[in-house]
């Protein structure tokens, strides 16, 4: 079998139009420069650079379900466009459902298994809860059904493959930001941080590692403000915070918290002393960086993440070789570097709606 998926070291040189978000001709997402983890489904892996090569088409029209927390915010958006490209691209079925919410884990269960019902080839599961699928994920890896872990993370270990990033690493980015910006020694300065919704893989691991991040630093965490991604959630959360704490420094946490904060500091005259980062990016965080209201925040390219998703779903059904644990390399997108990011490989376009279903 001859392996299409060529290995990097961390010190290749890659030129600049081999860089995150370079510019591609029109459907040739790949050659990505991406991260393997070794072992695969370690959440203390090794993460090593590789070239991800995805398939050119699929030997069949296999049926595809994939299962979504919601979209209520352009990053699952995002996602169900990469789903949905790449199944368009490779020439597969997809049908994509979202529960509606964090809250909503009984009904992306009976999601799952609806998918299965229908005659579904595999799975792609973007999961509400890191623990509370394992049952369903077991009993459909039992029956043969291979399930690809996507963008927010399980604990299953029957899971078939993982296409994600380190949502450590994303938290990390930031909260080291503000540690070198404010080190120890220096003025004291207190951050609001909204980690996302209790419970979820994902909002443990950013707010571990920004916790982490910070820790000697001259910067004060207020109590993490959990709660759900939509927006109305998040600006009452942050509209909390203000009302106790008016002098906070920096609103940081998820992308629909920086989208949120913008109006909530401008309302209250505190935009010029309050400064915003968010740990990953949505179309709103990218404008925002593009007109100096956030400073900054990592791409976690959810399009690309939801590409190689499906292209691992194939791979596995037609028994190719595939990378079990990868994600797209994380890079930090701000006013510096944005002018030169393409725009489409980490965001959908801006005129994209849903899409539910590729035949």
């Amino acid at each position: 079998m001859t392996r299409s998926l060529t290995r990097l070291t961390l010190t290749t040189a890659l030129t600049a139009a081999f860089l995150p978000g370079a510019a591609l001709a029109q459907d040739a997402w790949f050659p990505y420069p991406a991260e393997e983890t070794t072992p695969a489904f370690d959440a203390g892996g090794t993460r090593s650079a590789v070239t991800y090569e995805a398939l050119d088409k699929s030997e069949k029209a296999w049926s595809i379900c994939a299962v979504l927390p919601h979209m209520k915010d352009a990053y699952f958006l995002g996602v169900d466009y990469g789903l949905v490209e790449e199944a368009r691209r490779l020439g597969v079925k997809l049908n994509v459902t979202e529960a509606g919410g964090y809250t909503e884990l009984a009904t992306q269960i009976s999601q799952i298994e609806d998918c299965v019902a229908g005659g579904a080839d595999a799975v792609i599961v973007g999961a509400i809860s890191f623990d509370g699928l394992n049952s369903v994920i077991a009993e459909v890896a039992g029956k043969g059904i291979p399930v690809i872990d996507v963008i927010n993370g399980v604990s299953s270990q029957d899971i078939a493959a993982k296409a994600l990033v380190s949502f450590n690493t994303m938290g990390s980015e930031i909260g080291k930001y503000l540690a070198e910006k404010h080190p120890a020694g220096s003025d004291e300065v207190t951050v609001g941080w909204f980690p996302g919704p209790a419970g979820a893989g994902w909002v443990e691991a950013a707010n571990t590692g920004f916790m982490a991040a910070v820790e000697g630093s001259a910067v004060t965490v207020l109590e993490p403000r959990y709660g759900d991604t939509g927006k109305e959630a998040q600006l009452k959360l942050v509209e909390d915070v203000l009302q106790a704490n008016p002098e906070v420094d920096y609103i940081a946490g998820t992308a629909v918290t920086a989208e949120a904060a913008q109006g909530a500091l401008r309302s209250r005259g505190l935009a010029e002393q309050t400064g915003i980062l968010a740990f990953y990016l949505t179309p709103g965080v990218w404008t925002g960086i593009e007109r100096g209201f956030i400073t900054a925040a990592p791409a976690d390219s959810m399009v690309i993440q939801a590409r190689m998703a499906v292209d691992q779903a194939v791979r596995i059904l037609e028994g190719k070789d595939v990378i079990k644990h990868v994600g797209p390399r994380i890079f930090v997108i701000n006013q510096d570097n944005i002018a030169e990011t393409d725009r489409s490989t980490v965001l959908p376009p801006e005129d994209f709606s849903p899409v539910f279903s590729v035949q």
